[in-house]
């Protein structure tokens, strides 16, 4: 049977509203629409939805995106699959039956379920699951919460039942990003449960796939290689039956697809070379990637090893109230202007101790005698947490627009004074899979129970090989990034930067070069922090994971850049001892 070829046309809630009607106006006909709408942080948000409105709890977007192309869906035949239905799934596949009506359409809706167990968690710590941290260990017990929402991530093979049974639309909870790709691919090519290599194939063709133009040329550090600034297109994977595929988008459309971008949504939000998802452990250390013409990227030699005992959790909870406010500091003396400003808030607010964490950032954005007044100045970013809605919001945003006329001179915020936000926290756990009902539920109310991936293992995967060291040369100071690209994202309260480059001999000396003290040297943020270095040689990459620098995670750190986007431009910008000859190299190419 030909390649199923999957499109997807939403990498978060909020992504191009437009790309549906984009994919199926392409000349190249697509199998199956997907869509990814699910975050950390987008189940806090779908939450507060739900508590506003016990209807809501979905992705609505994604109603509002369908109205516009299920007619022409159904007329070719193009199934649907999204993890729009985030806390409500069958309540975002009523609302669709009853925007279909309205068309004079009947698309037969079923729904993947099971993976909510927000009312279950008192129930399994009973049963003996501890819904540990998985990065500190702790208990969930221990932690003093009430769970706001607990999901597991679930598997493909309920989308592919679904498909079976005749579904033209597949409506998701928490499933897994990469099974919105397993799925169809499983259900089109008739995959058994134990087809470790076929299945951790379709795994990587839906990583790559599962953020949108991340895939095709979005977000990409190195933009020489687009050769374009339009909007890139969403990408499409072509899925054949060993499980290899090829990547690649609509013609006509901007962006590209080129080894270097799959390799870095590849990189994106990773941990260790072992990819764990709920059909298959995908090992991205085999992952072998070739041109295969224009904007066409060929996947194969993906191995498998068998499912996980355990599935991922994702709980949240809620961690209290949160304000920042940001003042300006111009000209000279901006560490003591911010000093005496610091002062005098905490000893109007009675000190810094009333609020459970305070943390504060002296952005240096100045200049040494600045050719404008913009560029002379410094930002004094202040964050305040506490379980008093009142004391972190209009106390303290007062506080500081109090100093207005009693401070540093040239005093002026860039914030206005306002009321605190709510802040969830993020906690990963997980449970035994015994204790989830996977479901599937039709059109006509019919329910079935999918069954637990099962198997022997196939050979073992053989380690990589580190490479030689590149011959001694002269070096001198230059950018990191001038020699590799990098990509960087959120893990929890983890961060991950990926780095690779085009070049074997490049790659020599990166493997020896940047390891986890000259990481922790360059990235002074991570000094005390864990940091573990996994090698992926077959992608001439490496990939770094920084424990805790994100804090509890995204809805509730206090960084600037909470997600860790901008981590690895950060790190491709700073200045190393790099080799003249792979310079000049780099240089030319």
């Amino acid at each position: 049977m030909r390649p199923v070829r999957i499109a997807n046309c939403s990498g978060f809630y909020g992504d191009r509203f437009g790309a549906p009607a984009e994919l199926l106006a392409g000349p190249d006909p697509i199998d199956v629409l997907t869509g990814d709408y699910l975050a950390e942080l987008t189940m806090l948000i779908l939450s507060k939805a739900r508590q506003r409105d016990p209807a809501l709890g979905y992705a609505t977007t994604f109603v509002r995106q369908m109205e516009a192309v299920l007619g022409t869906c159904l007329e070719r035949g193009v199934r649907v699959v999204a993890n729009a239905g985030g806390l409500n799934p069958s309540g975002l596949a009523a609302r669709l039956e009853e925007m279909a009506a309205a068309l004079g359409l009947a698309p037969r809706v079923a729904v993947v379920g099971g993976d909510d167990l927000s009312g279950r968690v008192a129930e399994l710590q009973q049963a003996g699951e501890r819904l540990a941290h998985l990065d500190t260990g702790l208990p969930f017990a221990g932690a003093g919460v009430t769970a706001a929402t607990a999901n597991a991530y679930l598997g493909g093979w309920g989308i592919a039942a679904a498909l079976a049974a005749g579904a033209d639309v597949v409506v998701c909870g928490r499933v897994t990003d990469a099974s919105l790709v397993v799925g169809p691919a499983a259900w089109w090519h008739g995959w058994g449960v134990g087809d470790w290599d076929r299945l951790a194939g379709a795994v990587v063709a839906g990583h790559v796939i599962e953020c949108g133009p991340q895939a095709t040329g979005g977000n990409y550090s190195l933009t020489s290689e687009i050769g374009n600034t339009r909007l890139p297109g969403f990408p499409i994977a072509e899925v054949a039956d060993d499980g290899s595929s090829v990547i690649t988008k609509q013609p006509g459309t901007g962006g590209a697809v080129t080894v270097g971008t799959v390799t870095a949504q590849l990189l994106y939000e990773i941990g260790g070379p072992e990819y764990v998802n709920p059909d298959v452990v995908a090992r991205f250390d085999t992952i072998g990637l070739r041109d295969a013409g224009p904007d066409r990227v060929a996947v194969t030699g993906v191995r498998g090893e068998p499912a996980p005992a355990r599935l991922k959790v994702a709980i949240t909870y809620p961690g209290g109230w949160r304000n920042t406010m940001t003042m300006v500091l111009t000209g000279l003396d901006i560490e003591g202007k911010a000093g005496r400003a610091q002062a005098m808030l905490w000893e109007a607010l009675g000190g810094a101790d009333r609020f459970d964490a305070v943390d504060v950032a002296l952005v240096r954005t100045d200049r040494e005698d600045a050719p404008t007044n913009e560029q002379a100045t410094a930002l004094l970013r202040v964050t305040v947490k506490s379980q008093d809605p009142g004391l972190a919001g209009r106390a303290f945003s007062g506080a500081v627009t109090e100093l207005a006329l009693a401070s540093y001179a040239g005093f002026f915020t860039s914030t206005p004074p306002g009321d605190a936000s709510a802040f969830g926290v993020y906690w990963p756990a997980l449970v035994d899979r015994s204790r989830v009902e996977h479901t599937v539920t039709l059109w006509d109310a019919t329910t079935c129970v999918v069954p637990e991936p099962s198997g022997p293992a196939g050979p073992a995967v053989e380690e990589p090989v580190a490479p030689g060291r590149p011959p001694p040369g002269p070096t001198r100071p230059a950018p990191l990034g001038w020699l590799c690209g990098a990509r960087s994202g959120d893990k929890g309260g983890n961060a991950n930067v990926g780095v690779w480059t085009w070049d074997d001999d490049v790659y020599a000396w990166l493997w020896h070069h940047l390891d986890v003290g000259r990481l922790r040297a360059l990235v002074p943020e991570a000094s005390a922090l864990g940091v573990q270095r996994f090698e992926l040689p077959r992608l001439r990459a490496l990939n770094f994971v920084i424990a805790g620098i994100l804090g509890e995670g995204v809805a509730s750190s206090v960084r600037a850049d909470p997600q860790a986007k901008g981590l690895g431009e950060y790190l491709r910008s700073r200045v190393t001892d790099v080799p003249v000859d792979l310079l000049a190299r780099a240089a030319r190419r």
